[in-house]
């Protein structure tokens, strides 16, 4: 094996975990999927992750809450932009769209609730939120389902945090695709924070 090859079978490993990493800090941040008067090319998923993480290979699953079939699934491609935001638009129809800040046109005009949208790799789930009502329906989200947005509202990340729990993490807003939703934090998460910054000045000090 030459000096060359050497390095690359040396430097794969770390890459692929480099990846992985990146990968797992990927979050699906905003969902509009129930426009007023029609879907079609009005709604979006938007995604938040690392600038420069290639999305080749990773797909948008809907999984169906009738019976947790995929009833629809669709392939990504491109590159998260610099500021951190991915929005894949409906398709309006011969590769246009109504959504503004379109960084990939798909068909994404995913079911309203009970109903989930996962993000997966190759058997991996990245990320997924189910929201409506899944007392009679199969969930595929994590811990509890967000709510059911109605015509015209989105289901917002709250602060891009991301804590496993739909319910938590999830608030309704208007629709704000390409630009981070300004949904306020829980107060208690605003206490932690600053109870953590109070421990990390008291430490300084000493």
């Amino acid at each position: 094996m030459d000096g060359r090859m050497l390095r690359r079978a040396l430097c794969a490993p770390v890459l692929l975990g480099l990846a992985n990493i990146a990968q797992a800090d990927l979050i699906i941040s905003e969902i509009y999927y129930d426009a007023p008067s029609g879907d079609a090319g009005k709604v979006f998923v938007e995604l938040h992750g690392p600038a420069g993480l290639d999305l080749t290979g990773l797909a948008l699953q809907g999984i169906n809450g009738a019976d947790g079939s995929v009833y629809r699934s669709v392939l990504l491609s491109g590159v998260i932009p610099a500021d951190g935001l991915f929005v894949i638009a409906d398709d309006a129809g011969g590769g246009t769209t109504l959504v503004a800040n379109a960084d990939l046109i798909a068909d994404v005009d995913f079911q309203n609730g009970p109903d989930s949208i996962r993000l997966w790799n190759d058997g991996l789930v990245v990320d997924a939120v189910g929201y409506g009502d899944f007392s009679t329906a199969i969930f595929a989200g994590e811990g509890q389902a967000a709510p059911d947005a109605g015509p015209g509202s989105s289901l917002s990340r709250i602060g891009l945090m991301d804590t496993d729990n739909n319910l938590a993490d999830f608030a309704l807003t208007a629709p704000t695709p390409g630009t981070v939703s300004a949904v306020p934090l829980p107060a208690a998460v605003w206490l932690f924070g600053s109870g953590l910054l109070g421990l990390v000045g008291a430490a300084r000090r000493r």
